[in-house]
């Protein structure tokens, strides 16, 4: 969702802000904003829309500071406006703030504040942080204190404020009074300071940052960082100095560029071979799974009796299609709970129950309350992400990391097929412990497995049958996906994948629920999608076909190659290699990612940003 970026040095602070921000545009934004620190005070330029329409307002002013931090939001209190952008300020005008997350408790402390004369120009929770920070500021001053001499009271007064603030934060604190100095800290939501040998910079996203340093320091919850242009000190929420380890970022800047792609989302959905390659290297010891990074025995996973995988969207659907192998290879019964209805509906958990988290961002706020929920009842939580160092990743005893790389478009296609296999890999080691599979099963689905990524290689070397599918649904208002077993699956991300960057109306249905319901949708021209390919429902799923073409549906279906006699139950057939039924959603997926892609585009939507949506969705 919303993005930070921030810098303190020696060369004009605007441009280092407008360039972070534009880095941040593919998590989803509906204005932008950046606040430096000129020789007669904070000059704040804010826009709703586009940071370009930003950088064309700045580009009037004469901003010559070296000092600054900057805003992407996306609307939480308040409609988007240029008034309820970022950064907002202190009555003075002498203090600015940025923030991602939600203050829960800013009714009452707006109410409070109002009452001792401070003006408000907002709806957002956001601007009660500048007045709280303005008036510890004017007390630690009175006072004296400060957690660093020379920043003068600026990061005591940011942790004092803090202490008031009940929700989630990511904030980046500037004032007039301390010329160069930016503190920033954190509850819940992901912040990364580094220095480089221009100066200090702050993001919510190492993309920001990247072209800048590859070395950076995650804070924790409560920790504070105080900018300088030379230099970078850490505190514990009570003021105590502390020094924290630096993360090294190994991807390229080339992430974050088309690479001749139209677009972002295609350029990732032809990652993915890369990707499933990346996430099986080193995993096959000696002819045995090794995931060490799980850190529990053998012995020790031989003792969970019950998963949970609980995650949000396109990562929710994965932990459907886990379920199908962990409960077939592992036999251990296993639910996929969306995080958002786990915490709250007290589940069974006990020391033998393993949680697993996913998340493309490794931020997602449902996913890390469940997180944090699982692991006070005892429960061990294994995180699957796509981010080092994110907070998923650390709250977690354990995790795998995707090896998706940095994914730009909105709509997950890269890091979606990075966690199928990851959570593959996982229903492989569970069976493995388990002893359910044989050595040499686990060898040989692992083989198959690394085959996946030719596969995906074929399907996206001919993609003509995929356009003229989507010609043929460009035109409509409302689809149907269906399947069976692991297609009924695969029917809800492909389904979630077409309402998601086209806006056109989607359903997904297990393929034997058509006649308790969704038959009615059914009338001439309606587009039915199925996942047919070989599988012992097979014969299920093409009796279902022959209901929908009965009544006038136009059918496209994912098919095995080699499947001739399908095309009598069909309009149009998309084939792809064939391969073992557990693991379809590999190869079944990536068509209907393209089929997807190639509908939006055909009807003039922006795939890499779609409308409302956001990349990490950071609050509930």
């Amino acid at each position: 969702m919303c993005g930070i970026v921030g810098y303190t040095g020696t060369r004009a602070a605007a441009s280092k802000l407008l360039d972070g921000l534009a880095k941040l545009e593919y998590r989803g934004y509906d204005s932008a904003g950046i606040a430096v620190i000129e020789s007669d005070g904070l000059a704040i330029v804010r826009r709703r829309g586009k940071v370009a329409e930003l950088a064309h307002t700045a580009s009037h002013f004469d901003l010559l500071g070296t000092c600054g931090i900057g805003h992407t939001r996306w609307a939480t209190h308040g409609r988007p406006s240029e008034a309820n952008a970022h950064p907002h300020a202190s009555c003075a005008g002498d203090i600015a703030v940025v923030h991602n997350g939600i203050i829960e408790n800013y009714a009452e402390l707006r109410e409070e504040l109002e009452s001792r004369g401070h003006t408000f120009r907002s709806e957002t929770d956001t601007e009660v942080i500048a007045h709280l920070v303005e008036e510890a500021y004017a007390s630690v001053v009175a006072a004296g204190g400060s957690l660093k001499r020379d920043t003068h009271g600026l990061a005591e007064a940011v942790r004092v404020a803090s202490v008031r603030l009940v929700g989630s934060y990511g904030l980046a604190v500037t004032s007039v009074h301390e010329p160069g100095v930016i503190v920033v800290t954190r509850r819940d939501m992901p912040i990364i300071v580094g220095t480089a040998a221009d100066g200090s910079y702050v993001a919510s996203d190492a993309i920001a940052v990247i072209g800048a340093t590859r070395d950076v320091v995650y804070l924790d919850d409560g920790q504070i960082a105080c900018l300088t242009p030379d230099a970078i000190a850490f505190f514990d929420n009570h003021g105590r100095e502390i020094e924290l380890a630096t993360t090294h970022i190994a991807w390229d800047m080339d992430v974050a560029e088309k690479g001749g792609y139209p677009d972002f989302m295609l350029k990732e959905i032809h990652e993915q071979p890369r990707v499933i390659r990346d996430t099986l290297a080193g995993r096959l010891v000696g002819g045995r799974l090794e995931i060490d990074e799980l850190d529990m025995t053998s012995e020790e996973l031989n003792l969970i009796d019950r998963v949970y995988v609980i995650a949000c969207g396109t990562s929710y659907h994965a932990g459907l299609i886990a379920r199908e192998m962990i409960e077939g290879w592992a036999r251990i019964p296993t639910e996929v709970e969306v995080a958002s209805e786990f915490r709250y509906r007290n589940p069974i958990i006990t020391p033998t129950t393993l949680v697993v988290a996913v998340s493309q961002s490794g931020e997602t706020a449902d996913t890390l309350a469940a997180i944090r929920d699982a692991r006070i009842k005892g429960a061990r939580v294994f995180g699957i992400t796509n981010v080092l160092g994110s907070p998923v990743a650390r709250e977690s005893d354990g995790v795998i990391y995707t090896k998706a790389n940095k994914e730009i478009a909105v709509a997950s296609t890269k890091s979606f097929l990075g966690q199928v296999v990851s959570l593959t890999l996982l229903a492989l080691l569970l069976a493995q412990a388990k002893g359910k599979l044989r050595m040499n099963q686990i060898r040989l689905i692992f083989r198959e497995l690394a085959d996946t990524a030719e596969q995906v290689e074929r399907i996206l070397s001919d993609m003509s049958t995929i356009e003229e599918a989507a010609r043929a649904c460009v035109d409509a208002t409302s689809a149907l996906f269906v399947g069976r077993g692991m297609g009924a699956a695969i029917a809800r991300e492909g389904a979630l994948k077409l309402k998601e960057i086209s806006y056109l109306h989607a359903e997904a249905y297990p393929a034997g629920e058509m006649k308790h319901g969704p038959i009615a949708l059914i009338d001439e021209g309606f587009p039915v999608i199925a996942i047919a390919t070989q599988s012992p429902v097979y014969d299920k799923v093409v009796s279902n076909l022959q209901e929908s073409r009965a009544r006038g549906a136009l059918v496209v279906v994912i098919a095995t190659e080699g499947d001739e006699a399908i095309r009598e139950h069909a309009d149009h057939v998309i084939y792809i290699p064939k391969v073992r039924d557990t693991l379809s959603a590999i190869t079944a997926s990536v068509p209907l990612q393209l089929l997807a892609r190639s509908i939006a585009v055909m009807r003039g939507c922006d795939v890499d940003q779609p409308r409302n949506l956001a990349k990490s969705v950071t609050v509930e």
